[in-house]
């Protein structure tokens, strides 16, 4: 491997043999050709300093967020660690530090106005499977005909996050508005597609229904930022507000750590049966506090 496109079609066949997912793959490699294209110098004769001009700059000057640039930084470190076979002083590069803000929560009566205010049935189809499934939007733009199993009432979602098959729920609910869809619309797909794209020729793109949930949420007149997302997010918080295992929740929603599926337990509503202990303290009557500007006796 001598030349810059040789060192990028090893590291795709690197990508290849670890089996990581198409979106890792993609991003791996988009971020290791913009770095090769800012350094302009060939692969072989840059090192940790390089990466930290680089990385340096995506904060600076491009104004990247932090899990955008230790994205990048990731992609950095398979490209010299693997590819090139480099042992890195990592403490030289480290990662950002992110802060993770609670996301908003949509009440059940606002997700029931953005339904009815889907522009068509396909729309509040997806919108709908989305929620009541707790999918990401890759998943629902991926379903097939085939996945929906409404004998055992539950969807099969093939090579989810990770390249993880797993089960979530399929709601009677789901299955009503589903099988409305499917009458009207007749998706007939060689593949099997459930949500077809505008010209039948593929699965519906992640475009596409970001625009209908964008759609959805101007007319129905709710101001509260949210994005498709926010369905899967809402799914989780409802069920455990409802009692739901924590555990139970993690399978549904095809988390590979508890962590990431506790972390839905700060958006839950506080129970009004929790007091503060401020409220258990005994009464005591004693002298009233001096207000302000009271001279002392």
């Amino acid at each position: 491997m001598k030349t810059n496109e040789e060192i990028l079609e090893r590291m795709e066949e690197d990508i290849r043999l670890r089996g990581l997912a198409n979106g890792t793959r993609r991003s791996y490699m988009m971020h290791a050709e913009l770095f090769l294209r800012y350094t302009d110098r060939p692969a072989i004769e840059l090192d940790e300093e390089d990466i930290r001009r680089y990385l340096n700059y995506l904060i600076v000057e491009k104004k990247r967020t932090p899990g955008s640039v230790n994205t990048q930084n990731a992609a950095l470190r398979f490209l010299f660690g693997v590819t090139l076979n480099r042992n890195l002083n990592y403490r030289q590069i480290p990662r950002l530090r992110q802060v993770r803000s609670l996301p908003g929560i949509l009440t059940k009566d606002e997700l029931q106005r953005i339904f009815e205010n889907a522009s068509t049935l396909r729309n509040k189809a997806m919108l709908m499977t989305l929620y009541g499934a707790g999918l990401r939007l890759s998943e629902v733009c991926k379903l097939r005909v085939s996945d929906i199993d409404s004998d055992s009432m539950r969807i099969f979602v093939n090579c989810g996050k990770g390249g993880k098959d797993r089960y979530t729920i399929l709601s009677q609910t789901n299955l009503e508005i589903l099988r409305e869809y499917w009458r009207q619309y007749r998706p007939n797909h060689p593949d099997g597609w459930l949500f077809l794209c505008a010209d039948g020729s593929s699965y519906s793109n992640y475009r596409m229904v970001q625009d209908a949930f964008k759609s959805a949420l101007k007319r129905s007149g709710i101001t509260k930022h949210a994005t498709v997302h926010t369905l899967r997010t809402c799914f989780a918080t409802h069920l455990l507000e409802s009692g739901v295992d924590v555990c139970k929740v993690k399978q549904l929603l095809g988390h590979t750590h508890i962590q990431s599926t506790t972390f839905y337990l700060h958006l839950l509503n506080i129970d009004p049966k929790i007091k503060s202990p401020l409220d258990c303290m005994p009464k005591k009557r004693g002298r009233k506090p001096k207000s302000t500007g009271e001279a002392d006796a």
